[in-house]
């Protein structure tokens, strides 16, 4: 499951404006909603540098990237990274930057994924997840943000439940479902009902609560029945609808 939701959910990104052009070297601008006279923590001259190099690294990591050039994709991303983490640990309220670093570590994990580097996978979806929940918080509209998050838990149970450790996947599961619900509830296309029937599944396989077996099974009669469930989904939703799999 892992590198199809990684490609269907992969977005491009905002980046951020270079740290000179925001504000003068040394001296930040307060985040949008912070008053005038409580300005954020200032970036310092080299921190800035080091920001604007890894606004570029990162450019290049997703140029590389699209062009499926997964090894200086992710060479770029890790070269960015730190300075991009550093800029948010000084300004974790510039909601510009933590949306940025939050999808850095989701590129970076994309790259990752391409290259078959599977294990390193889960610990920058771990990182990743304060962040996307604080650009979501702040940002309660933008459904593409919830999206990959939603996508990132259901990943990140898929990785736990891969080793039997349905306690450990079960949180990750039970956060998804509702940002599921509500992606299904706001558009119903097939995108979004198979991750609502992907968070199903693996609510059914770490919760004992018979309502949800009952609506993973239900859910998966009716997208076999209209042919919407997709190849990842179907052996799954095959099983839980008792429909025999396709020969």
């Amino acid at each position: 499951m892992h590198r199809a939701l990684l490609t269907a959910l992969f977005v491009s990104v905002s980046i951020p404006a270079f740290a000179q052009d925001a504000a003068p070297a040394g001296q930040a601008a307060a985040p949008a909603g912070q008053a005038a006279d409580a300005p954020a923590p200032a970036l310092s001259p080299d921190q800035i540098k080091a920001f604007n190099q890894a606004v570029s690294d990162f450019t290049a990591g997703q140029q590389a990237q699209q062009s499926g050039d997964n090894v200086t994709a992710s060479a770029k991303y890790e070269a960015a990274l730190p300075a991009i983490r550093d800029a948010v640990k000084v300004q974790p309220d510039n909601i510009d930057n933590v949306n940025f670093l939050a999808n850095a570590l989701y590129a970076a994990a994309a790259a990752k994924a391409g290259l078959q580097q599977l294990d390193a996978v889960p610990p920058l979806y771990k990182e990743s997840l304060p962040y996307w929940r604080k650009v979501i918080a702040a940002r309660p509209t933008d459904a593409q943000s919830r999206g990959v998050l939603t996508g990132i838990l259901i990943q990140l149970g898929n990785f736990k439940l891969g080793k039997q450790d349905k306690a450990g996947a079960a949180p990750y599961y039970a956060e998804a479902l509702p940002l599921a619900r509500k992606a299904v509830a706001e558009k119903s296309d097939a995108i979004n009902k198979n991750i609502l029937l992907s968070a199903l599944i693996g609510t059914s396989q770490t919760s004992d609560d018979p309502a949800i077996k009952a609506e993973a099974a239900t859910m998966s009669k009716a997208m076999i029945a209209d042919n919407s469930v997709d190849a990842i989904n179907k052996p799954s939703a095959q099983a839980l609808a008792g429909t025999p799999a396709a020969k």
